[in-house]
């Protein structure tokens, strides 16, 4: 079988910044054909921001596609790298409502929902409080921000396999703090002095820069390490889990059935060590009318083969099937 690949570049035609409330405004952007099927990439993190590369998980001749930085991250103002920015408005629900406001400001009546890792977590609370707004569903890398996937990442598991990156991630802790590292990164990745800041930011993002792949790959995982991205994807990831999502108790689950009618696609890495395939497999079971994809041979990351197939082979069936 040949493996579907990344579309060519594009850029878009339109862009803009969308005022949100709270002090905040979104960048968003517009690729593809004017007047192709809707579709919104909702990216990671939270905090990772939209790249070039996630246009091209589309075909820019059929989709009309959106993409937007969620609040405080990429190319949207004001951004978390500085601490004085506060992140009290940013939150899961602000974030739907953004998604919202961005759909009504483009005209959009109904638009394919696309979101990998915490996108699948905000993909699924969008749909679940919007579902006549949803035409299909691509999730991959389930996350639902549960206390067992946080600590499994954040305090006990996943340092288990990598316990040489694991040192790496526990430096700027003192050996006292260990206990709660969540707490304990939380002050320091919110503190004033850059110097305290700083090296926090870091070792929070390239843990996950360096444990996102099956395969070690490390062009990925100094992208994590620029300071100004490490600190606002360190702060904005650390303020929601610390919060757990902002969710009630197994939230996400719970609702499922609100979704169970919208057609879509679930594509999880068996190896994925950042949201382990366990959470999408419980999504699997509570919604078997999905299509399920586990992939043998991938990690987290998008831009794994088995997983990107997968995911572009979803985007092009579903731009055949109107909506």
């Amino acid at each position: 079988m040949e493996l579907r690949t990344l579309y060519p570049p594009i850029e878009p035609y339109d862009s803009g910044l969308l005022d949100v409330g709270d002090g905040d405004q979104i960048y968003w952007e517009v690729c593809g054909d004017p007047e192709g099927k809707p579709a919104v990439m909702v990216h990671g993190g939270p905090g990772g921001g939209c790249s070039a590369d996630h246009r091209r998980q589309f075909d820019p001749g059929a989709y009309r596609i959106v993409l937007f930085d969620q609040r405080n991250c990429g190319r949207s103002k004001p951004h978390a790298s500085d601490p004085a920015v506060s992140l009290e408005a940013n939150t899961t629900w602000n974030l739907v409502a953004d998604m919202e406001r961005l759909r009504e400001h483009l005209g959009i009546e109904r638009w394919l929902v696309f979101g990998g890792s915490w996108g699948s977590a905000l993909s699924l609370a969008y749909a679940q409080a919007h579902p006549d707004r949803v035409t299909e569903l691509v999730l991959r890398g389930i996350f639902m921000l549960r206390p067992f996937e946080l600590y499994w990442f954040y305090q006990e598991g996943a340092s288990l396999l990598f316990p040489d990156l694991w040192e790496d991630f526990l430096a700027p802790i003192p050996e006292d703090e260990r206990e709660d590292l969540l707490s304990a990164y939380a002050e320091r990745l919110n503190s004033p002095d850059p110097e305290v800041r700083v090296p926090a930011g870091r070792a929070w993002s390239q843990w996950e820069g360096r444990t996102v792949t099956l395969r070690p790959n490390p062009d990925l995982a100094d992208s994590f390490g620029e300071a100004d991205y490490a600190v606002s994807f360190a702060r904005i990831e650390n303020h929601y889990f610390v919060n757990e999502g902002f969710f009630e108790d197994e939230q996400l689950l719970r609702d499922v059935d609100q979704i169970r009618h919208i057609p879509a696609v679930i594509v999880q890495g068996r190896y994925d060590v950042c949201t382990p395939a366990a959470t999408a497999w419980d999504l699997h079971r509570a919604w078997p009318e999905a299509e399920f994809h586990l992939v043998d041979d991938a990690g987290h990351a998008y831009s794994e083969p088995g997983i990107l197939h997968r995911l572009i082979e979803a985007t092009d069936r579903f731009a055949r099937s109107g909506g």
